[in-house]
């Protein structure tokens, strides 16, 4: 963070924008340098004023904060942006962290939250309204009933199994044939189909999948 970051506020409500200025300013390392009505006032400012970090509302006539935000990142890519926002919304967020914003902080938690969540910004981390950390945290982790991801050999018939063992084992087409009672195209038929379940395109490939998942190992 610099001695004095600087901060430009774009939000439609001027009242509002007041009372930001007047808590940001009050920091002894804060700085509001310019104030935007909506999103193209607020491009403006930026590539002029190029501040360390724009404090941005959504929902503004004209263009939008939501529009205006990755044009933003590329028109002052060292700047970070905070979502100031009426929107408790989990869409609004996903959004908003897609389109480059590193922090997402209601606007009813503003008095409590705001210099927190623009420090944290500055620092370079992520800062979301605590009400919607859940969700970032769902789309992380797995849900607790979600079911294991399934084993793709598991998806094999067993005579595909069979065959892609021997095969794996170095067994030709003849070989395997005659080790099961099958036609070598018989064989040919069941290699092909286990293999394109397994997604694999060789037979060196075939190995290193039996290594990996033992199926060699009573085999030997």
């Amino acid at each position: 963070m610099t001695a004095t970051a600087r901060v430009l506020i774009a939000d439609d409500h001027a009242v509002l924008r007041s009372g930001l200025r007047l808590l940001l300013d009050a920091q002894p390392d804060l700085k509001v340098v310019g104030e935007a009505a909506d999103g193209r006032e607020a491009l403006k400012l930026a590539a002029d004023l190029q501040p360390n970090l724009i404090l941005l509302d959504l929902t503004m006539p004209g263009l939008g904060g939501m529009e205006a935000l990755p044009v933003l990142r590329k028109t002052v890519p060292a700047a970070r942006v905070l979502v100031l926002t009426m929107h408790d919304d989990e869409s609004y967020l996903r959004q908003a962290l897609q389109r480059g914003a590193s922090g997402y902080i209601l606007k009813k938690a503003a008095d409590g939250e705001l210099i927190s969540a623009v420090r944290a910004v500055l620092r370079g981390e992520m800062y979301v309204h605590s009400s919607l950390t859940k969700t970032l945290l769902e789309d992380i982790l797995p849900s607790p009933d979600a079911q294991p991801l399934a084993d793709p050999w598991d998806s094999l018939t067993d005579r595909e199994q069979e065959v892609l063992t021997l095969v794996a084992l170095g067994h030709t087409s003849a070989e395997t044939a005659d080790r099961l009672s099958l036609s070598p195209k018989t064989v040919e038929t069941y290699r092909a189909r286990g293999m394109e379940k397994l997604s694999l395109r060789s037979r060196a490939a075939l190995v290193q999948f039996a290594i990996a998942h033992g199926l060699l190992a009573d085999n030997d």
